[in-house]
């Protein structure tokens, strides 16, 4: 595994950025293992929902994981607002870093990642292939 730790600033939207940094360092198969940060937009698809929630106002990262290929990213989050409250989902774009995001990504050397649909669940899944 080869790591790459990344910082983003106010203003990223956090799933562009990630799937940005692999095309941009034309990596083919990578995850991010841990995420840190803060959002002002938070854009959360929750378990069965077609679209996301949008959550706005000073939120804290706690948890960021997720698989990222050429094709796409397929990030889960959980964030907590202002109060504690947690929540938890699919990371959709639009999710806009407040102060900073703090995020490693690591390579997986010897693997190509693909997205491809899957007849059994109806969604674009992930295919590893080896290099």
């Amino acid at each position: 595994m080869q790591a790459h730790p990344l910082r983003l600033s106010p203003g990223d939207d956090l799933r562009v950025a990630v799937e940005d940094v692999l095309r941009q360092r034309e990596l083919s198969a990578a995850f991010v293992i841990q995420g840190i940060g803060s959002l002002d937009v938070a854009q959360l698809r929750f378990a069965g929902a077609v679209a996301p929630t949008e959550m706005r106002g000073d939120l804290e990262i706690l948890t960021l994981a997720g698989s990222i290929s050429p094709d796409g990213a397929h990030l889960h989050m959980s964030v907590a607002d202002a109060s504690g409250q947690v929540f938890g989902g699919h990371v959709a774009h639009g999710c806009r870093v407040r102060t900073t995001a703090e995020l490693l990504l690591v390579q997986l050397p010897g693997y190509v990642f693909a997205r491809e649909f899957d007849e059994a669940t109806g969604f674009m899944e992930l295919v590893v292939r080896s290099a």
